[in-house]
């Protein structure tokens, strides 16, 4: 017969975890959380850049739903440029409605658009409600600050309007249209979307697919909007301290970006002019920047998305960004 169990403190000293086994465990766990980390925050981006891509295809396929409904891709913008009350500087005036307001009805958002009374200016009261309704199908999931509105004011501060944010912006070409003072910008984009634009698929003759036209920019470097352009309003990046060199730019690049070489950014000593490819050091406002790594996701003109490297060879970029100048453009 075995004797009873009898309590033994030196027993229960041995089963319990002494002070130096418990941080040799806490270590142990600390290091392999930290291998862990980087490949959860890897799927978690590459979920994100999945939705954001989704998003540029349904922007795709709502652009030529609306080629086929009126025969020409929407406008960057709308402006009356005889306006008396254009912007004397850019001849921009009402009603400023832009690609992303005139796309509503093909993305689902019939509701939303008839709310906006399009014989009054985009940033008139009475449309303000609809214009701060905040559409995820703009908003890609990587990018950050995309909570609230993008306040849209003129150079001296003075608030104009405020609207819903996007992270996509439409290409205006190689130059920068909103930088010249003509009532038609037709002989100066040399990209599918500007203001007034017509642009039809037949128009793009250097192919559908071989053509950007919607991009990314975060809202780290500046703030952008989907629903239209306020004559005189200034845009400016929202991080002078990261991006220190970058200037205020036009009304336009509310919604349009370009990239370069332009006319109005040529050196007058050297002849050289920049070319802003994504996320280029350059920082430009009116240039796509993502906060993807490496890269932006864009979309071409025939529908499809693909990501464009920050390194991408620059002469190609800016041949992937004009309609019509018979650039031959490889792999990319």
């Amino acid at each position: 017969m075995q004797p009873p169990f009898t309590y033994s403190p030196s027993a229960s000293r041995r089963a319990a975890f002494t002070l130096i086994e418990l941080l040799v465990v806490i270590a142990i766990i600390g290091v392999l959380v930290s291998l862990l980390l980087p490949a959860v925050q890897q799927a978690r981006e590459a979920a994100r850049r999945a939705q954001c891509t989704n998003n540029l295809k349904q922007l795709g396929l709502a652009l030529h739903n609306y080629h086929d409904a009126h025969r020409v891709f929407p406008a960057a913008y709308l402006a009356d440029t005889r306006d008396a009350s254009r912007d004397p500087n850019t001849f921009d005036g009402p009603n400023g409605f832009a690609w992303g307001t005139m796309l509503l009805p093909a993305l689902d958002q019939s509701p939303l658009y008839n709310q906006f009374d399009l014989g009054r200016p985009c940033w008139d009261p009475v449309n303000a409600a609809p214009a701060r309704t905040r559409l995820p199908v703009f908003l890609c999931p990587t990018a950050t600050n995309t909570d609230g509105l993008t306040t849209v004011r003129n150079a001296g501060g003075t608030t104009l309007a405020e609207f819903s944010r996007t992270t996509y912006v439409v290409n205006a070409g190689q130059e920068e249209p909103w930088g010249f003072t003509q009532t038609d910008l037709a002989g100066v984009s040399d990209g599918p979307f500007y203001r007034n634009s017509r642009t039809r698929a037949a128009d793009v003759t250097d192919g559908l697919s071989n053509t950007v036209f919607v991009g990314e920019h975060s809202a780290v470097l500046s703030s952008k909007t989907w629903v239209g352009v306020v004559p005189g309003a200034a845009v400016c990046t929202n991080d002078p301290g990261k991006f220190p060199i970058t200037q205020c730019d036009l009304a336009a690049t509310l919604v349009c970006v370009h990239s370069g070489p332009a006319t109005k950014e040529i050196d007058p000593v050297t002849g050289f002019a920049p070319i802003h490819p994504p996320n280029s050091p350059l920082c430009h406002v009116c240039q796509m920047y993502a906060e993807h790594p490496g890269g932006a996701n864009v979309l071409l003109g025939d529908g499809s998305v693909r990501f464009v490297s920050q390194f991408i060879h620059q002469p190609t970029w800016a041949a992937l960004s004009s309609v019509r100048k018979g650039e031959v453009v490889g792999e990319f």
